[in-house]
């Protein structure tokens, strides 16, 4: 149980109701972590969509996308956004077996040298985002626009946001996760 009160969607102003329910119903199992972000209008209304708005834009390939999530979630220990990006990545083509191992210095071979590079840029961007290397950042610029540099950058420090929120509020997988 979430340290604080789940707010239902039925308590909010129709606006920030509807906010709520299309992230709750097209975004994926997240309506423990709505429901607790309901609290702060100002968070429902902006984070919610700006992450519909990141998906639905498709700037940065969902593959790398999850495989950078996974990282950070794995480094920061946040088992519900594991639990709930790990399939995710399995649907983006990576095996729950290669998903596990995702942090092991001998990576699965089904993981390619962009993955690796996505892998590495995760840990460096979220860990030690000062020693992001000139060496480091040309290599992602041979793989991946400014714009899609500018998002997975995004993406990587947001994760970390929602690891930490979800581990602080103490907010639960949806049962729907382990179905």
């Amino acid at each position: 149980m979430a340290r604080v009160r789940s707010i239902p969607s039925s308590e909010l102003p129709p606006d920030l109701a509807a906010i709520y329910e299309d992230f709750a119903g097209q975004y994926g199992p997240f309506r423990n972590q709505v429901a607790v972000i309901a609290h702060v209008p100002a968070a429902l209304r902006h984070l919610m969509p700006m992450l519909m708005e990141l998906r639905a834009a498709a700037t940065l390939p969902k593959r790398y996308l999850e495989i950078a999530i996974v990282v950070v979630s794995r480094l920061n220990e946040c088992h519900y956004c594991v639990a709930h990006h790990k399939p995710f990545l399995v649907v983006a083509g990576v095996s729950p077996e290669a998903v596990d191992r995702i942090m092991d210095a001998d990576l699965p071979a089904e993981f390619d040298a962009v993955d690796r590079l996505v892998i590495r840029y995760a840990k460096v961007a979220w860990e030690t985002p000062n020693r992001v290397t000139p060496k480091l950042h040309a290599e992602l610029l041979e793989h991946f626009t400014e714009a899609q540099i500018v998002e997975l950058t995004l993406r990587i420090t947001l994760c970390g946001f929602f690891n930490r929120f979800n581990d602080a509020l103490q907010i639960e997988e949806e049962e729907e996760v382990h179905a």
